[in-house]
């Protein structure tokens, strides 16, 4: 249990056991991580105590590194607070001198927020604080009957399912997990039959099976084939809802599931770092493992020794999160700042919900495996030794047919990189953490929102036209020799930028070929214009983590960092500065860039190619 003594301070105070200096780009290497539940009560409790005291002193004037939370737009704000205060007062003792300065807390920001906008996700944690508090016994005293009977009405699932026929008003899909678990919470408060939840579960399911086809991972849209990390997530956000509101799951969730745990076990690692592609990854991107390990822990899905790993990389997740993520300057997660950022969505507006949604991540995720035998328990010493028997690749296949979309997955010494070929639909397409070129957590990564030709082709023809090879992917094939991964497509359509959908121009196609290697990555281009096109300008960018390249003419060798040199072929590169506007992602600032580019008239096709080498 969380003691109500690591639940109190001062946000402005640097916590227990904290580095002052900011971590490397890549934070620490857990070789003897702490138990996960150690980390949580000493460290990530105390900084959300901090948070939520200096929200009951100040109230609506409460601001946040700058920001005032209650004036900035954040939809969810009043039930993430909610989830925060509940968490607190949950597992503060009722003896202790801190529990009525809490119980007081939860009454007073409830009454606060109970206007507040409060829309989907923010209804489902208000719900399920509600019922933390109801499953505890203390829902009558943390509400006062006014605001309940208000409270009621206004978490509904209804504000965004039409009740007649069970459809979304203006939402994308994945929201019939979110109406499911409010009405099954509103079930167990008391406040409707089952029949509601009952019928959004199978509006659920029907939608994952709908849109994950075959293997099993469901698409971002309606089939136009976008698979990021929430495709993998969620069927463990659903799973969690399960194991939340008492609900046996059906067979094939766990089949789902084990799907998603079998993309990530290859991925795992000693810093906990999670997944380095797509939107809303950083903090996020490591919870999302957390997420799906522990719910496949709980239901069972994992073989023993698999749930050893799990935890242990639970564990690292966990003291990942309180080393590199929370500021001891600010007493803050730091999402946005010292070269950090995150997409618009998640953007520090969003400040305070930020600290507790991924806090409230950790805390029902560190719950579960205490129930599982698991609190305060060493890690697995094997860990990394474990580490060392995981494939050196991986393919997993999200979708075939007119396009295919799939993950690689390779594994070279202390790096996991992935090759994501999984770019479709719209509003995300030209963006370059969806762009299908090698990523790898603190060492090679786009940008978020950002859209500059991040290692790979921009094509501007003659009439004006922005060409790049990034959504139709044809005829993929991955094969693997000895520590050698071959990969090879084709694009007979190149995409064309300016829109928020993907736009198949025929004029020019691509045939692409990687080579993933030991401490080396090579990508080769054969850019194929139809007769008569003309290609005005090739423009390519290398953004990278490594400082101080010396340049030659095809070279740019890095005095530090882990890409020791890069190469190319086809281009002129130039080393230029990089613009902190531009030039950032979720762990830290790029450090070097090179901009490359050439002239290109005539109209044949002609031949690209870069390498990397690692140090």
């Amino acid at each position: 249990m969380i003691r109500a003594a690591l639940i109190t301070g001062v946000a402005s105070l640097a916590l227990p056991g904290c580095a002052v200096a900011q971590p490397s780009i890549r934070g620490e290497v857990y070789s003897d991580p702490p138990p996960m539940n150690r980390t949580v009560e000493t460290r990530i409790s105390p900084q959300v105590g901090a948070l939520l005291t200096d929200l009951q002193a100040q109230g609506r004037a409460y601001r946040l590194e700058g920001v005032d939370v209650f004036s900035a737009n954040d939809r969810f704000l009043p039930g993430k607070i909610a989830a925060g205060m509940a968490h607190a007062l949950v597992q503060t003792p009722r003896d202790s001198a801190e529990f009525p300065a809490r119980l007081e807390g939860f009454r007073r920001l409830a009454l606060l927020t109970r206007d507040d906008v409060n829309e989907t996700w923010g209804l489902y944690y208000y719900a399920s604080a509600l019922n933390d508090l109801k499953s505890a016994g203390l829902l009558e005293e943390a509400v006062d009957p006014e605001t309940l009977t208000r409270l009621r009405t206004a978490l509904d699932w209804r504000r965004f399912v039409r009740e007649d026929d069970l459809t979304l008003i203006d939402l994308p899909n994945n929201y019939y997990g979110v109406a499911f678990s409010i009405a099954r919470l509103r079930y167990l408060l008391g406040w409707e039959d089952a029949s509601a939840s009952e019928a959004l579960l199978a509006r659920t399911l029907d939608h994952f099976r709908q849109y994950s086809g075959e293997y099993g991972f469901a698409d971002e849209t309606d089939g136009q084939g976008r698979f990021d990390r929430y495709s993998v997530l969620l069927i463990g956000e659903i799973a969690q809802r399960f194991i939340e509101t008492g609900i046996e799951p059906p067979p094939e969730v766990r089949t789902w599931l084990r799907k998603s745990v079998d993309l990530m076990l290859p991925r795992l690692n000693p810093r906990g770092e999670g997944f380095e592609y797509g939107r809303s990854i950083g903090a996020y991107g490591e919870t999302a493992f957390l997420e799906v390990l522990t719910a496949a822990a709980s239901l069972d899905v994992l073989t023993p020794e698999e749930t050893r790993m799990a935890y242990a990389f639970s564990s690292r997740v966990a003291a990942r999160y309180a080393d590199f993520w929370i500021d001891p300057r600010t007493g803050s997660v730091n999402l946005w700042d010292d070269g950090r950022g995150t997409d618009a969505y998640r953007g520090k507006h969003r400040i305070l919900g930020e600290n507790l949604s991924l806090a409230r991540q950790i805390f029902y995720t560190n719950a579960i495996w205490s129930r599982l035998g698991f609190e305060d328990q060493k890690p697995d010493p094997g860990f990394d030794t474990w580490l060392d028997t995981l494939p050196r690749s991986t393919t997993t296949w999200f979708s075939r047919g007119r396009y295919d979309r799939l993950l690689v997955t390779y594994r070279d010494e202390g790096r996991v990189i992935g090759l994501p070929l999984v770019n479709g639909g719209a509003g995300q397409h030209m963006n370059t953490p969806y762009f299908p070129i090698p990523f790898s957590p603190g060492v090679l990564a786009g940008s978020p929102d950002q859209t500059y030709p991040q290692l790979l082709p921009r094509l501007t023809l003659d009439d004006g036209a922005v060409l790049m090879p990034l959504a139709f992917f044809e005829n993929a094939e991955v094969t693997t020799e000895g520590t050698r991964t071959v990969v090879t497509y084709r694009q007979s359509a190149a995409d064309r930028m300016g829109g928020a959908s993907p736009v198949a121009d025929d004029r020019v196609g691509f045939e692409t070929r990687y080579v993933l290697e030991p401490g080396r990555i090579t990508r080769t281009d054969k850019v194929i214009p139809k007769p008569g096109v003309r290609i005005a300008r090739t423009e390519m960018t290398f953004a990278s983590f490594s400082s101080a390249p010396t340049l030659s003419e095809t070279t740019a060798e890095y005095a530090e960092g882990e890409v020791a040199r890069f190469t190319w072929q086809g281009l002129r590169c130039r080393a230029v500065a990089p613009d902190p506007a531009i030039h950032f992602t979720p762990v830290g600032a790029h450090r070097s860039v090179l901009d490359c580019g050439a002239e290109t008239p005539g109209s044949g096709a002609f031949t690209l190619e870069w390498r990397m080498e690692f140090r």
